[in-house]
């Protein structure tokens, strides 16, 4: 029986010798998921994956089971599998972890939604940067199937067809958005769709189609392993399990850990288990959660603050994909922002005006401010620009830029009134 504390997703990572060896990862109860899964009824399934309550750890965090459930009930013969490992979120490294260390974790768990939704292939959209993870995961799944957990009649089973096919992304931020990633798949352009419909119903080669994070399907053969209410109990009860996080910037244990949902942020940042406290000695100021598309944080105001889905939004704030950017009293949130707003311009994808534009003029805006040539009203045009982006534009992209902005204007903002030029030259020789 798992217990609180101990790794379920970490549990195999550098402890292999081979991570890729079949064998050595059924050593450590590697396809016991699977195989009770193809004993169970497929509703079972279901009720075990509700009862888990794993939110889905890409960023969105909706319920992965009612996600799950919503396709078992789609209409359609054909039925795609995605996992999306396009990991394009700075600050983020958890994916590439599991990828290169336990690559079969989430080829088990791809498996298991493949028998569950009785699909013949399968997709792992992958991160163009990470060429030589794509080598590995391509060993790990040449491997699956010699031993039988990939193919035809999967495990003797008939009719149980099931492979797994590795697309290489060519590196735009926008293609982690769901239904950008399964137009790049196609071979279109890499931009998203308009929704409904979900792509649960209308999705690759306009079949429906699950797509989850590399995270979220290795968590499938925990909870079948050990039990819905197991996973449960590891996390919170408005969501189950542990969550993976990655610990940068101004923190002196940087790096990678898996913690239980509901545990302390001030044992993340200041214990020697997590982080350790701040890396130069000087005070923390602000926490970016998330990736660059979270809100920020003071950390003056999160001492009584638990990691979890409700503790994060209780504050205003997000896990999203498990970053945790800490910065100290030196760093200026409006030149941090100039970079975060540099991110977005840089990486939008051109396709709906508002954010084609809204990126570029709110990146200009903030340089003003960072500059100190900002000027009487620009502060409320900043706040109407960020308005209007995030309620016209098409996707997730452009509709999360206000995020960090506006929770960086509400923590900190006589740091953007000190950027405000408030005497004006006179203008020499008239106005003409």
């Amino acid at each position: 029986m798992i217990k609180r504390n101990q790794p379920v997703l970490l549990e195999r990572v550098k402890k292999m010798r081979q991570a890729t060896n079949v064998a050595e990862y059924q050593e450590y109860q590697g396809f016991s998921g699977l195989l009770k899964a193809i004993k169970m009824e497929k509703e079972t399934i279901l009720d075990e994956l509700d009862l888990a309550h794993l939110r889905g750890r890409g960023g969105a965090a909706f319920p992965l089971g009612k996600k799950w459930r919503h396709l078992y009930g789609a209409k359609g013969d054909t039925k795609y599998i995605v996992c999306n490992a396009d990991e394009g979120e700075p600050g983020t490294f958890k994916d590439k972890a599991l990828l290169k260390h336990d690559p079969l974790s989430v080829i088990e768990g791809m498996v298991i939604a493949g028998y569950l939704f009785s699909a013949k292939a399968g997709y792992i959209y992958m991160r163009g940067e990470y060429l030589g993870i794509q080598k590995i995961f391509q060993e790990a799944l040449d491997n699956a199937e010699k031993a039988g957990f990939l193919g035809e009649n999967i495990l003797g089973i008939p009719g149980f067809n099931y492979n797994i096919t590795i697309i290489s992304g060519a590196g735009a931020y926008v293609c982690g958005e769901n239904s950008a990633l399964l137009n790049s798949i196609e071979g279109k352009t890499g931009r998203p769709r308009v929704k409904p419909p979900h792509l649960a119903d209308v999705g690759l080669y306009l079949q429906p189609t699950l797509v989850n994070n590399v995270e979220s399907f290795a968590g499938i053969p925990v909870i079948l392993r050990e039990g819905g209410q197991a996973y449960r109990d590891l996390g919170t009860e408005d969501g189950g399990g542990t969550k993976l996080i990655c610990l940068s910037g101004h923190i002196k244990n940087r790096g990678l850990y898996e913690v239980n949902l509901g545990t302390s942020l001030q044992d993340i940042l200041y214990s020697e288990d997590y982080g350790g406290g701040s890396s130069t000695g000087r005070p923390l100021k602000f926490i970016h959660f998330g990736g660059q598309s979270g809100p920020i944080g003071a950390v003056q105001h999160l001492e009584d603050c638990i990691y979890s889905y409700e503790g994060l939004w209780d504050k205003d704030l997000s896990i999203g994909s498990g970053a945790i950017v800490v910065m100290d009293d030196q760093v200026s949130i409006v030149d941090y922002l100039v970079q975060v707003a540099a991110f977005f311009a840089h990486e939008s994808c051109g396709k709906c005006t508002p954010c084609r534009l809204g990126t570029t003029r709110i990146l200009e805006l903030l340089t003003k401010f960072n500059n100190q040539t900002a000027v009487v009203g620009d502060l409320e045009r900043l706040e109407k620009m960020l308005m209007h982006v995030t309620n016209l534009s098409a996707c997730g992209l452009g509709q999360s830029v206000a995020n960090p902005m506006k929770s960086g204007l509400a923590y900190f903002p006589e740091e953007f009134e000190a950027g405000i030029r408030k005497a004006v030259a006179p203008v020499k020789g008239g106005l003409w």
